[in-house]
């Protein structure tokens, strides 16, 4: 059976025959130059595949990078009189075959005689991720039962999400078709705090999400699917890809501000002809002429765009130059209607911002009320939280995780650090009597600490031995505004012979798209698919983990869902009992026996 794709040149397939299999060096690949716009993990994964399975020669590969350290989302460092950190974390689960590929080559920081998926795998066999309390409430009091408690209603509601088709879902949002009921739920509670979703966001993403991660749907309560590396993600995956690269010949040029991208299209082909870019501190002209041997790889927009960062007395600032922000991609939109509507995506930035800190701590009586929420201490170098906690009572919606520690190569012992987000920056706090994006860094540990538990009478004290560096992201959910098919390009457009997008705004080639947004996966993912269809690599790209196709997880979902009882199915009994006969004795009646669904 062949999967469909909705370009020819690319094929999807799975299974080791596959995977393991060595690719030939593509036709022609000497002849080629890769110019890669963005060292965030898609550029990264494009060059990797390009040296990797296309055989390109490294030092024919040019990464141009506008800032001054690579990275994009998956950033995470130390500033100095400040503390540590990181706008953002990414969650990874067992089936990411993209990036496991990739990262089964490339040398580990921690021990380079281990891949890096070798130490993420050890890493998560020795030290399991799971979370010994999800949610709080009324200041730290553990609130979650580790199971869903959903109605029945609410269950017929998520089961009708997953079974509508994509298209009938084009421009509509999660509180458009899902009940109060499902809102208020435990199960959305855990879904939007998790994955950052908000009732206005895309029902289209999160029937994707649903389908995507049904054979995870168990761990959602208690955090178990997730896998972690052991130190930021920065350390752990981007400095070894980095030196990866590097060493073997490929160019990194910082400071490189791309600005647009000149093209000669016509009705049988779209060629990319020049880079138009200036040197972003001097001004000076940057732009290249292009071939059609020379491939450009470009990234539309990132998660972290316009970030603002505050410090301990200072919040960030809230003047976001909308104008500039992915005016790379807007110019390029302007060109062709397969470019993709970046509008759709980058126009309401209240909708699509929410804050982070990163909230370093030398505190041994804080250590102590975090390890009466989570029975673990955060000294001992192993999982701590398991992922988020979650304050329900919040008004920010605020949650909170404290990763191995030293979370942070050279972290001196005595101190951890703590990752807190909210996605509601535009409410009053519940301690602090103001919304989170007008918070200085100490005023959001004040927030935190109150919903940890500390008593007010305590807070003004410990939150001396805490400094904080605030984020404010304008952008970190806009790939979950509700969009309509077009409004994102496709990897390779149609008729594209030398240049292809990357990132979180792109659009797979799959047929239908089945991987999720907001994930390390699907940089991968774009970029495989990317390297493989402009330089003609003969083997096959591993499809997305079909899990929705799967009866035992579909089923053992269903089980999970109804909090592992029997459902009280809708039936008349004469339509039961003639249900049961016809079932009795198959392999049927076994395996919804199985799943205790009969």
């Amino acid at each position: 059976m062949n999967i469909k794709t909705f370009d020819e040149r690319l094929k999807l397939g799975n299974g080791d025959y596959d995977r393991l299999v060595n690719s030939r060096k593509p036709e022609g690949i000497d002849d080629k130059k890769a110019y890669i716009i963005g060292t965030g993990l898609a550029g990264l994964s494009a060059a990797g595949f390009l040296v990797k399975d296309a055989k390109m020669d490294p030092k024919n590969i040019v990464f141009l990078e506008k800032d001054d350290v690579a990275g994009g989302a998956l950033d995470g460092h130390y500033l100095a009189d400040m503390g540590y950190v990181a706008r953002g974390g990414r969650e990874m689960g067992h089936h990411f075959e993209v990036l496991w590929d990739l990262f089964s080559v490339i040398p580990s920081r921690e021990d380079p005689d281990m891949s890096i998926l070798d130490y993420l795998y050890y890493t998560n066999l020795d030290d399991p991720n799971y979370s010994n309390c999800r949610i709080t409430k009324n200041q730290g009091e553990r609130y979650d039962n580790g199971k869903f408690n959903l109605s029945k209603d609410v269950i017929k509601e998520i089961v009708q999400l997953v079974l509508t088709p994509d298209d009938k879902l084009q421009g509509v949002s999660v509180e458009e078709i899902l009940s109060d009921e499902f809102i208020a739920s435990d199960f959305w509670t855990y879904y939007r705090t998790m994955f950052a979703f908000e009732n206005w966001h895309s029902a289209l993403e999160l029937k994707l999400y649903i389908n995507r991660f049904i054979h995870h749907v168990g761990g959602l309560p208690n955090l178990s699917a997730l896998q972690f590396t052991r130190y930021d993600q920065y350390e752990s995956i981007v400095v070894p890809m980095m030196d990866w690269l590097k060493d073997m010949g490929v160019e990194t040029k910082y400071n490189y501000n791309v600005e647009d991208i000149e093209f000669d299209i016509t009705s049988s082909k779209k060629v990319a002809t020049k880079i138009v870019a200036s040197d972003s501190k001097t001004g000076e002209d940057k732009s290249i002429d292009l071939t059609e041997n020379d491939l450009v790889f470009v990234t539309t927009g990132s998660l972290v765009e316009s970030s603002s960062y505050g410090d301990n007395e200072t919040a960030p600032s809230l003047d976001i130059d909308t104008e500039e922000s992915f005016r790379l991609w807007k110019n390029i939109a302007k060109k062709s209607d397969d470019f993709g509507r970046p509008e759709v995506f980058t126009s309401d930035i209240d909708k699509s911002n929410w804050e982070s800190a990163t909230v370093t701590v030398k505190s041994e009586k804080i250590a102590d009320y975090i390890q009466k929420i989570t029975k673990r201490s955060p000294y001992t170098g192993k999982v701590v939280t398991g992922g988020i906690v979650t304050a329900l009572d919040s008004s920010w919606l605020m949650s909170w995780t404290i990763n191995r520690q030293g979370q942070y190569i050279d972290q001196p012992e005595d101190e951890f650090a703590v990752w807190v987000y909210a996605l509601f920056t535009d409410k009053e706090g519940d301690y602090i009597k103001k919304p989170m994006k007008e918070c200085t860094g100490e005023e959001i540990s004040k927030e935190w600490l109150y919903h940890l538990g500390v008593p007010a009478d305590e807070i003004e004290e410990l939150v001396k031995e805490t400094s904080s560096v605030p984020v404010f992201m304008p952008f970190i959910t806009a790939q979950f505004m509700p969009r309509s098919f077009g409004d994102r390009p496709y990897v390779v457009p149609k008729n594209a012979v030398n240049f292809a997008f990357l990132g979180q705004f792109v659009e797979t080639l799959d047929d239908p798209g089945r991987d999720t947004v907001f994930t390390t996966e699907y940089s991968g993912r774009c970029a495989m698919e990317a390297v493989y269809v402009l330089t003609g690599v003969e083997k096959k790209v591993p499809e997305v983990f079909a899990s929705r196709y799967d009866v035992r997880y579909m089923l053992d979902a269903a089980s999970i869902l109804n909090d592992g009882e029997k459902p009280d199915l809708d039936l008349p009994l004469g339509a039961k009992a003639i249900i049961g006969k016809k079932i009795e004795g198959t392999e049927i009646e076994e395996m919804l026996k199985e799943y205790n669904l009969i």
